[in-house]
């Protein structure tokens, strides 16, 4: 059998599970065939690797308890001895550590990407996790952030030099994600008959799910008459899936909700909201926004991360305070009494994510990034 000399890319996660960074990371790999590539997982690789389609992936799962990781850099430093990899490539503070192994195994290439902010540190204010970017990040050639707010980030509290920090935003697939006519079967809701206000992600404090259930619930008030026909859809699980249906329980809105947990077919179902709600306390650039955006919904989005670099408010969108469910329900009472302010917005986004945030344009930007000139120092 003929050797495979693509140069091989590790991605080197803290867990390979369903979430809006790991679904990045499945579109840089089904869609960069110039490279091998490898997925190691700090902890654990799931189910979610079956969305890997490029052939001769690799997945590795390190199985590392809670706490400090020091113990497992001798076997992340002979595993990527014996891979050879061309790249090593961590995302967010979690796994950033293991660039230490990276730069003392000789990795050519060590790149790091922020996604987003970390749960426990909103904004980035935590001086600890500051420091902790700085020592990790001490022998990586090339950072990678995913929004403007990241980047300044890096270049300001965290102190990278600006010539070490580019920024790749987000892109969406526009030939899965698009508009459709014809729902699938498993959607529960008639166009025409229901309006219908969705969302997608996974339930936890920092996506803030109970802030879109108490918007929803203001809207029997707000709009009396709209109130029978409108639905709330929520697709995802978490720490907060049962909190939120009893909240729907509680104040007997059950019947108006669609909470089925975790779905594999969000892109048949995108198409069929009328209005995306992301009411995230914290964001980088969300995947799941730029894939409404291409279905053609209309985004009600938290002022917050990179939203506004996605979202410009009163164009292709509305933006609202973050925890604030009565500024949240009061932009989408606007969009369910105007119908033509709720399809010009949608019209805008769907141009917006076409134009500027194609997948095609990411995969190409990691693709010079993984295969450009490699610097011969990081730090």
């Amino acid at each position: 059998m003929q050797a495979d000399l693509r140069p091989l890319v590790v991605h080197l996660l803290h867990r390979f599970d369903t979430g809006g960074l790991e679904n990045g990371v499945v579109n840089v790999i089904n869609h960069l065939p110039a490279f091998r590539h490898a997925v190691v997982a700090v902890t654990e690789i799931t189910a979610f690797k079956e969305r890997v389609k490029a052939p001769g992936t690799q997945f590795i799962a390190l199985h590392k308890p809670p706490g400090q990781g020091f113990w497992l850099y001798p076997r992340v430093y002979r595993l990527l001895r014996e891979l050879r990899p061309a790249v090593v490539h961590t995302r967010n503070l979690g796994p950033m550590e293991f660039q230490l192994p990276a730069w003392a195994a000789r990795v050519p290439l060590r790149v790091h990407s922020e996604h987003g902010w970390d749960v426990n540190d909103l904004g980035g204010i935590s001086r600890t996790n500051q420091r902790l970017r700085r020592v990790y990040g001490f022998g990586v050639h090339r950072f990678v952030a995913l929004s403007k707010a990241i980047e300044t980030y890096l270049t300001g509290p965290v102190g990278f030099a600006a010539g070490r920090v580019q920024r790749i935003c987000n892109g969406v697939d526009t030939r899965r994600f698009m508009p459709a006519a014809v729902p699938p079967e498993a959607w529960p809701y008639r166009r025409g008959e229901h309006l219908v206000i969705g969302a997608v992600g996974r339930m936890q404090a920092v996506k803030d799910p109970l802030n879109l259930i108490n918007a929803f619930l203001r809207l029997r008030e707000i709009c009396p008459a709209d109130w029978p026909r409108l639905r709330l859809v929520m697709l995802g699980g978490g720490p907060l899936f049962e909190a939120s249906r009893a909240r729907l329980a509680e104040a007997g809105a059950a019947d108006q909700a669609w909470l089925p947990g975790d779905r594999s077919d969000v892109a048949a179902l995108l198409p069929h909201f009328d209005i995306f709600a992301l009411p995230s306390q914290a964001e980088g650039i969300s995947n799941t926004l730029l894939e409404a955006m291409a279905c053609g919904c209309t985004p009600v989005a938290t002022d917050v991360g990179g939203n506004p670099e996605l979202v410009a408010h009163e164009t292709n969108g509305l933006l609202v305070p973050a925890q604030d469910d009565a500024a949240l329900a009061a932009a989408l009472a606007r969009l369910v009494n105007d119908r033509g302010l709720r399809e010009r917005l949608a019209a805008a986004s769907l141009s917006r994510a076409r134009e500027q945030f194609s997948l095609d344009g990411m995969v190409a930007a990691y693709g010079r990034l993984y295969g450009g000139h490699i610097p011969r120092t990081g730090g």
